[in-house]
């Protein structure tokens, strides 16, 4: 690891916290709410189809520059997603209001949970005198998140996806992120859960990167990995 490093960036979901359950789980637990007929197949069904719906939308950029446009088209985005998760498993007359409910309930920090190591991590690297971002695809519900987390101060910068018109792997969203903190690209590093979208995304722009690997999954692809947040300190303290 480059001695150089003065800001570390960080993805969100699945690195700095993670949904409390599970997508499938919520998903599943506000359809039966809202009219739809469960099955035992249907928590299995309905992670299938999130996964496959989620792998397949586009990415989350859109034209709109104003504020409420953009929120609408963020919105609009995840209606597409979660629609296309109970056309396959089943549909229902009360979809929209089921849908309204559930597109609060992620905004709602109650519905996350940060990983045990993340504050202390954070802090560390505070202490350490490195500036701290967020490079992120998930959409403008992360602020409010981070705020019922206790995360709203501890960022000099949030870059996310549907405000810099440009979504991980892209460059562009990297290069907008080190805009902000005025750094090489050398100068930073970002840690992320996806190999493609964070580490590929950012070693392409010349950021240095590790991968959260929290299973052990990506044994032996030739990236720094770390199990968990902490196992990062060593790596940056004697830059």
């Amino acid at each position: 690891m480059s001695r150089s490093i003065r800001v570390v960036f960080f993805d969100a979901a699945d690195t700095l916290f993670h949904v409390n359950g599970s997508v499938a789980e919520i998903y599943l637990q506000h359809a039966v709410e809202f009219g739809y007929q469960r099955t035992p197949e249907s928590l299995a069904s309905i992670k299938q189809a999130f996964s496959r719906a989620f792998r397949d939308a586009p990415p989350p950029i859109f034209a709109a520059t104003e504020p409420a446009q953009i929120k609408q088209s963020e919105r609009l985005w995840w209606f597409d997603i979660v629609h296309n998760v109970f056309y396959r498993v089943g549909m229902f007359e009360r979809f929209d209001d089921f849908f309204d409910r559930v597109f609060q309930v992620f905004e709602d920090p109650g519905s996350w949970k940060l990983f045990p190591e993340t504050l202390p991590t954070l802090s560390a690297l505070r202490e350490q005198g490195m500036e701290l971002g967020i490079i992120s695809n998930f959409d403008s519900r992360l602020f409010a998140v981070m705020r019922g987390l206790g995360l709203g101060q501890t960022f000099d910068t949030v870059t996310i996806s549907s405000l810099a018109h440009a979504a991980k792997p892209a460059p562009k969203i990297f290069r907008t992120a080190l805009d902000k903190h005025a750094v090489d690209p050398e100068e930073a590093l970002h840690v992320g859960d996806s190999l493609r979208d964070d580490v590929e995304g950012a070693r392409k722009v010349g950021l240095q990167a590790v991968l959260l690997d929290r299973q052990g999954r990506h044994a032996g692809v030739g990236v720094p990995a770390i199990r968990a947040l902490d196992e990062l300190l060593p790596l940056v303290a004697d830059r």
